[in-house]
């Protein structure tokens, strides 16, 4: 059980201070998203009318445009508790309260079996106590329901993981004789493979890069089961998630087939219906400059709707004169003339590759590591009425020393949990040298979780916008792999 590692007291008083900080969200800052609307109204069309679709021009269209899980989470609310958005809300609430039980869990399995009680209850409090999850709980979005599932999931791969111990070299002259033995001591595991690979496909219902997962945990598979003694084991393991993940995304995409005569298990990348015409040139040129979130406000979201003024791009968008005058142009027409976007994005298609073979260090470099600062490192205040900018800092304070001082304490904080995870890190290898128990198991649960962080963060990067909301899911394990830091060393074994 998941509270067997911690104290009652401290697991009441952490669970009540979670309530009341996710509360405080609720009733002080709900918000409202674009995304709301649509969530809201595919809801409310399945649950009402029996579509998964939306009104289009007074018609009810079936739509694949967003994945099923949340819309249908909302759906379920509406019929037992009626259209209130606090009950959503409160729902929600409830929902990350027990997300933060299951980072105590994801980090008391990484830890060694006399350090687990320690480092659950300070994972415990550090998801009881984030900001940044919380303040999601009030807002009608996917990122509660996608990061419990994401966090349901990894804890389920970090257990199958701790699970594998040590094992032969393969040129050991038992291998062949031990051969049989360990495939039958692997079919009891094939439940967690099969249960790993099912949680990951109910959260690719809700946020559809969730099998990132899974591609973490084969990669640190595929690595530790290199040997060809060792395919049987990698093969029985990836098909079992792989069939746990077609599970729960069968049915969507059989409805796709049967609904819009095409088969697909995702949504759109641009969320687009079918026949929309999506700016490709131009997100390929955006993407060799753009840094920042709000540039998804004042250009991305833009294009194709309202004219952008030239202001609105930052310097870095040209590299000359010459460059933002051809932009311009571009522009220009692409507003003048609807019949030729096509073309006209073939053409920012074209300047975005000039730019990407001009400068390839700063385009496949300098720009997704700009990306991934920006997405882990943001003050998360998009959702709360602070600007979120502390620059220039004089100016800032001077104007609204309140708000100032709101951003540069929740930007710190993102400083804080890196500089955690980094020293979990630190003590979870020190531990490796002190603790011959804490074995290639731990090891293997602890690479999956960085794997997971790293590839979750790289994909981050190559999307049109950048919106650091898309990095919540990976804070169960960036809160499990932080409360290592809590560890006790063992003088008796220095």
């Amino acid at each position: 059980m998941i509270l067997r590692q911690l104290s009652w007291k401290n697991t009441v008083a952490a669970l009540l201070l979670a309530l009341a900080l996710r509360l405080l969200f609720i009733f002080h800052f709900p918000f409202y998203a674009g995304d709301t609307k649509f969530y809201e109204e595919l809801a409310r069309n399945w649950l009402y009318h029996g579509v998964y679709g939306l009104f289009i021009q007074g018609r009810l269209v079936p739509v694949d445009q967003r994945m099923p899980g949340y819309p249908a989470f909302l759906a379920a609310i509406y019929a037992v508790w009626g259209r209130s958005r606090t009950v959503v809300r409160l729902v929600q609430a409830a929902i990350d309260i027990g997300t933060c039980l299951l980072v105590a869990k994801i980090a008391a399995t990484l830890a060694p079996p006399a350090q687990r009680k320690r480092i659950a209850t300070a994972a415990l409090w550090l998801a009881a106590l984030c900001p940044f999850t919380s303040n999601y709980t009030a807002a009608i979005l996917t990122e509660t329901l996608a990061t419990f599932i994401t966090a349901a999931a990894m804890l389920v791969l970090v257990r199958a993981l701790a699970n594998i111990s040590a094992e032969p070299p393969s040129n050991s002259s038992i291998d062949a004789a031990n051969t049989a033995s360990s495939r039958q001591a692997l079919l009891p595991r094939t439940r967690q493979w099969l249960l790993c690979g099912f949680l990951a496909g109910l959260g690719t219902l809700v946020r559809p890069e969730t099998p990132l997962l899974l591609a973490a945990a084969g990669l640190v598979l595929a690595v530790r089961w290199w040997r060809p003694s060792n395919w049987s084991k990698l093969l029985l393991a990836g098909s079992w998630m792989l069939v746990g993940l077609l599970i729960p995304l069968t049915p969507w995409a059989a409805r796709n087939a049967r609904t819009l005569g095409r088969i697909e298990f995702l949504s759109p990348v641009h969320a687009e219906s079918r026949g929309d015409f999506i700016p490709r040139g131009f997100f390929a040129w955006t993407r060799t400059w753009s840094i920042h979130f709000h540039d998804a406000y004042e250009i991305n979201w833009k294009f194709g709707k309202q004219p952008i003024p030239m202001q609105s791009f930052p310097p870095s968008a040209f590299d000359s004169a010459a460059e933002r005058a051809q932009v311009a142009d571009l522009l220009a027409r692409y507003y003048a003339d609807v019949n030729a976007r096509p073309l006209l994005d073939h053409d920012f298609a074209v300047l975005a590759r000039f730019r990407a073979a001009r400068h390839p260090l700063r385009v496949f470099i300098y720009i997704p590591l700009a990306r991934a600062w920006n997405i882990w490192f943001t003050p998360r205040l998009e959702l709360m009425p602070y600007s979120g900018s502390l620059w220039p800092p004089p100016e800032r304070w001077r104007a609204n020393p309140w708000d100032f001082a709101v951003t540069l304490g929740f930007g710190i904080l993102n400083f804080l949990y890196a500089g955690l995870a980094l020293a979990g890190i630190f003590r979870f290898r020190q531990g490796l040298r002190q603790n011959p128990h804490h074995n290639l198991g731990s090891t293997l649960a602890m690479a999956f979780l960085v794997v997971f962080l790293v590839i979750r963060t790289a994909l981050l990067t190559q999307l049109p916008t950048v919106e650091p909301r898309y990095v919540l899911p990976c804070f169960p394990a960036l809160l499990a792999i932080g409360a290592q830091a809590w560890a006790v060393r063992d003088r008796r074994s220095a």
